[in-house]
């Protein structure tokens, strides 16, 4: 119900009737649980709506207790029950989710809708979704400890000879024995020098002795995501390797440290930056430091040099920084932060230090 009435403040500051959502995420945001499909109408007199299929019907009314929508299960198009609701609250001017939904649907809304004013919503939902809730960060716990549980297992499996294939394929099954409603993206893990891709995707490549591995994984908790990644060393690690893992190391707690509610995101990115910099190693830093997590894997703001924002109170953040050098080996640590009231917390929990199996 407070979700609803922060639909209800969006519409009142721009004046409009009705806000129709069709984007997993924030119908999740308002009904507590992911459709693949429906829709959530918020009028501006409170009334609200979860218009569903018969699939959802069941849990929509579940959910409906604590959500306080009012379910509607289609027996037509859900475009045509769209039509008559807005004819029946007379709703003349209607928000819609610009910056989610297709060309397709869009026309679809707007004929439902038709002589009704059309109104982006742009990112005011979504700077509602960024400032989590206590209820929020529990689920976001809960994934990240199913996600830890899992790779610390999974460390007792890698070997020489093993593939990159393999191991992701039963990390992913650790993560669902652990309780994971899903991963939170296709797991990364690399090895050698595959781990110069910053996204590479899992291949036949063995693990070799003197190699680092790279994992990069999340786990999902009643729709909110983890994300955390690790690089260790197989056998042994160089002095090479060993010095460019701690300043990867530095640069990251320089970005942990630089975060804070009321600091620009683009600043938080220097700190790190700054840290390869004076190395002469951020030619190899190839993205930005971190960005937002909760409903989706990436939501929210980015710590970036292109970055306008500014951290909030309640805000969820990945601090990730890295160097891929190219035909030789990658290094990424990550961790996911929470601005909370009494400020920042690290809620990544595994070591830091550099692993050699």
């Amino acid at each position: 119900m407070e979700n609803i009435n922060k639909c209800i403040n969006i519409l009142n500051q721009k004046g409009a009737d009705a806000l129709i959502l069709l984007d997993e995420a924030n119908m999740h945001y308002i009904c507590g649980f992911s459709p693949s499909e429906g829709m959530v109408i918020v009028f501006k007199n409170g009334d609200a709506y979860h218009l569903v299929d018969s699939r959802y019907t069941e849990a929509a009314s579940v959910h409906s207790i604590q959500s306080g929508l009012k379910v509607v299960e289609i027996s037509q198009s859900i475009y045509n029950h769209l039509a008559i609701l807005i004819s029946e609250h007379n709703a003349q001017c209607i928000v819609f989710e610009n910056e989610t939904i297709s060309l397709l649907a869009y026309n679809r809304i707007r004929e439902a809708c038709e002589g009704s004013t059309m109104m982006n919503l742009d990112d005011m939902l979504m700077r509602e979704r960024n400032r989590k809730t206590a209820d929020e960060i529990m689920f976001m716990k809960k994934a990240n400890q199913i996600a830890e549980k899992a790779f610390i297992e999974l460390l007792n499996h890698i070997e020489e000879g093993k593939t990159e294939k393999e191991l992701a394929a039963y990390f992913d099954y650790l993560m669902a024995s652990e309780g994971s409603y899903g991963t939170s993206f296709d797991t990364i893990l690399l090895t050698g020098a595959n781990t110069s891709m910053p996204h590479g995707i899992p291949s036949d490549t063995k693990i070799k002795k003197g190699d680092f591995v790279l994992f990069d994984f999340g786990a999902t908790y009643k729709g909110y995501h983890s994300d955390m990644t690790r690089t260790i060393a197989v056998g042994h690690a160089t002095d090479e390797m060993a010095a460019d893992y701690d300043l990867v190391l530095q640069a990251q707690l320089a970005g942990i440290k630089a975060l804070n509610a009321g600091v620009k995101c683009a600043d938080v990115y220097k700190a790190a930056y700054d840290v390869l910099d004076k190395a002469s190693k951020a030619e190899y830093f190839r993205h930005g430091l971190g960005h937002g997590v909760g409903l989706e894997i990436h939501e929210g703001f980015n710590a970036s040099p292109r970055s306008t924002d500014t951290y909030e109170v309640g805000n969820v953040t990945s601090i990730e920084p890295g160097i891929y050098i190219p035909n030789k080996y990658g290094i990424r640590i990550e961790d996911v932060c929470y601005l909370a009231p009494r400020g920042r917390e690290n809620i990544s929990n595994i070591t830091k230090s550099l692993i050699i199996l």
